[in-house]
C-alpha cells in the first residue's frame, strides 16, 4: 500500500509539472568590435529637436553636410542641454578610420562580412535554452545609427522583428552604445541617456560613451536595462581607475533612483566595464554582490559574473592577461531560490565562448579571434566574448 501511494505522488507530482508552462527570455550583451559603416561621416546636432528625437544628434557623411543648415561653429562643452536651439556639426577623431581610402582600407565586402560575423553570434546567445533569438540585446563599439538598421535586417536576425534605441554619443572617437529588441516581446516605454562626466590629468573634459537606459515591460513585466561602455583603461588600470569609478557613480544613482521611484521593477545592467567583477568601481563603488546570500535592501545588485570570474572564466585578454569585463549584473527581485516562479527569474548566465570565436593557435590560442589585427581585418568577430543571461518564468496550468 505505501509503495502505491509512494507511485502515485510521483505520478502527480510530474503531471503537475508537466503542465506547468514555461516562457523564457535571452537578454544578451557584446562588444562588437568598432562596427564601422564604410562612409566618412560626422554628427549633426539639430537643438530644434527632441533629445529622444534621433534627428537631434545624428550621423551625416562627410559630403551631405553642406546642405545641411548651421547656426555657428561651435566651441563649447558638447552636452544636449548646452545645445538647444543650436544647429551644430561635430567631427571625431577617426572620422575617416573606417573607410576605404584609410589604411584599413575598409570597403563593403569587409563591412557585409562583419555584419554577418556579428549577426551570426547574436543568433546563437541562448538560443539552446530559448530556441529563438535573444529578446534584448546590449551593444557596444557601434558607430551609428546606421550600422545597426543594417545588422537588424540580416537574415540570422531579421525574422525577429527588432527595434533599436540609439543615442549618439560625444565620444571623441564616435563610438556608441545602444539597445536592440524583439518588438513583440519588448515594449519600450522610455528610453534616456545619462551622461557619464570625465577629466583627463590636465583637467579638460574627456569625451566618453554616457549610459543608456531603455525602460519598458519585458513580456508584460516592468523592467529596465541599462547598457555600459566604461572609460577604458588607457594609461594603466590605476591612473584611469577615477574614470570608471565616475561612471559607476553615475550608474549607480540612477538604478537606485529607480528603485526607489518604481518600487518592484526589474533591473538589468550590462556592459563593457572595463574593470572585472572585484574590482573596486564595481564591487565598492557599485556595492554589487557575489553571492545571493548577501543580498539586501543596502547592496540589491547581484554580479552574475563574480562565481565565473572566481573559477578563471574570461571574456577577453587585455595587456596578455585574461580579464571579464563584460558582466550582466541584476537588482535582487530577479534572483529566486525556486528556479521557477510566476514572474521572470535568473535560470543560467553564460560567456558564450565557442570554438569558432577563438583563436586556434599561436600566442593568443584561446582568445577571441578578433576582427582587426592593426589595420588588418582579420575575418573575425570581436575582441570581446558575448555574455547572455536566461530569464524564465512559470506560465498558467492547463
Amino acid at each position: 500500500m505505501k509503495k502505491h501511494l509512494i507511485l502515485i505522488a510521483v505520478f502527480c507530482f510530474g503531471m503537475a509539472f508537466s503542465q506547468t508552462q514555461v516562457q523564457r527570455a535571452a537578454v544578451a550583451f557584446f562588444n562588437v568590435e568598432n562596427l564601422w559603416d564604410t562612409v566618412p561621416s560626422a554628427d549633426y546636432i539639430d537643438g530644434t529637436k527632441d533629445f529622444k528625437n534621433p534627428a537631434f544628434h545624428r550621423s551625416v557623411p562627410l559630403d551631405s553636410l553642406k546642405f545641411l543648415e548651421t547656426t555657428e561653429v561651435y566651441k563649447g562643452e558638447w552636452s544636449n542641454e548646452l545645445l538647444v536651439g543650436k544647429k551644430v556639426v561635430r567631427y571625431q577623431i577617426l572620422a575617416d578610420d573606417f573607410t576605404e581610402k584609410s589604411a584599413k582600407n575598409w570597403n563593403t565586402e569587409k563591412y557585409n562580412k562583419k555584419l554577418a560575423n556579428v549577426s551570426r553570434v547574436l543568433s546563437e546567445l541562448g538560443r539552446q535554452y530559448t530556441n529563438d533569438n535573444p529578446a534584448v540585446i546590449g551593444l557596444v563599439e557601434i558607430e551609428n545609427r546606421q550600422v545597426l538598421e543594417d545588422l537588424i535586417k540580416q537574415p540570422a536576425l531579421a525574422k525577429s522583428n527588432y527595434g533599436i534605441v540609439h543615442h549618439n554619443s560625444y565620444d571623441a572617437r564616435g563610438v556608441d552604445v545602444a539597445l536592440i529588441y524583439q518588438k513583440g516581446r519588448f515594449v519600450v516605454t522610455d528610453h534616456y541617456e545619462k551622461e557619464v562626466k570625465v577629466y583627463n590629468d590636465e583637467g579638460y573634459r574627456s569625451y566618453t560613451r554616457g549610459v543608456l537606459v531603455v525602460k519598458g515591460l519585458l513580456d508584460g513585466e516592468k523592467t529596465a536595462f541599462f547598457v555600459n561602455h566604461w572609460p577604458s583603461r588607457s594609461g594603466g588600470e590605476a591612473r584611469s581607475y577615477p574614470r570608471r569609478a565616475t561612471a559607476a557613480t553615475v550608474l549607480k544613482t540612477e538604478m537606485d533612483r529607480l528603485r526607489a521611484e518604481e518600487p518592484g521593477i526589474k533591473l538589468i545592467a550590462m556592459g563593457d566595464f572595463n574593470d572585472d567583477p572585484v574590482s573596486p568601481s564595481i564591487r565598492k563603488i557599485w556595492g554589487t554582490v557575489g553571492e545571493p546570500e548577501q543580498l539586501t535592501e543596502k547592496t540589491p545588485y547581484y554580479n552574475l559574473m563574480t562565481k565565473m570570474y572566481k573559477a578563471g572564466v574570461a571574456s577577453l585578454g587585455y595587456r596578455d592577461a585574461p580579464n571579464l569585463f563584460d558582466q550582466i549584473i541584476v537588482s535582487k527581485n530577479l534572483y529566486s531560490p525556486e528556479k521557477l516562479t510566476p514572474s521572470y527569474s535568473i535560470y543560467k548566465t553564460e560567456i558564450h565562448a565557442p570554438a569558432y570565436l577563438k583563436n586556434s593557435e599561436g600566442q593568443w590560442k584561446g582568445y577571441p579571434l578578433r576582427s582587426w589585427d592593426g589595420d588588418r581585418f582579420t575575418g573575425g568577430y570581436s575582441d570581446h566574448f558575448p555574455a547572455v543571461t536566461i530569464l524564465q518564468k512559470a506560465l498558467s496550468k492547463k
